[in-house]
């Protein structure tokens, strides 16, 4: 039988999934500071081999996730106001990762939250306000053309 853990550690699967989330992150990371930003905004994911938005083809419109590559190749390059130019929601999931792989790596190695520890109201609070920050933006887009 397992000794009982002290409040606030982290299991070794714990440790080892906050690990995998991390190097996941900066997998995103390196791989839009690898992407050259298109200047248009929204085709910088063609690099990947992606094809075009089907809803951009289809309206003409942006969809809310148009720009959001383009916002992460943005901001690794600390491009911060052509991020949030491109897509806002984008732009905060990218400084968000930026500010998260550290934390995850430390309390990986830790065994225990640094700093803070997740709870899922917070959590909840932070989806909802990206999700309209996202909704926000792109009526922004739509309209500016």
């Amino acid at each position: 039988m397992d000794p009982p853990r002290e409040a606030g550690t982290l299991s070794a699967g714990g440790r080892l999934w906050l690990s995998v989330l991390a190097a996941g992150l900066l997998a995103l990371l390196a791989g839009a500071a690898w992407l050259e930003p298109d200047e248009s905004a929204c085709g910088t994911h063609w690099q990947l081999g992606l094809p075009p938005c089907t809803v951009r083809t289809l309206t003409g419109r942006p969809c809310p996730g148009c720009g959001m590559t383009t916002s992460w190749a943005h901001l690794v390059r600390g491009e911060g106001a052509d991020a949030f130019r491109a897509n806002a929601a984008g732009a905060l999931l990218a400084l968000a990762a930026m500010l998260a792989t550290p934390w995850l790596l430390l309390s990986a190695a830790a065994g225990r939250w640094v700093g803070w520890a997740p709870r899922g109201m917070p959590l909840a609070v932070a989806a909802v306000l990206a999700f309209g920050i996202m909704l926000l933006d792109w009526v922004r887009r739509l309209f500016a053309g």
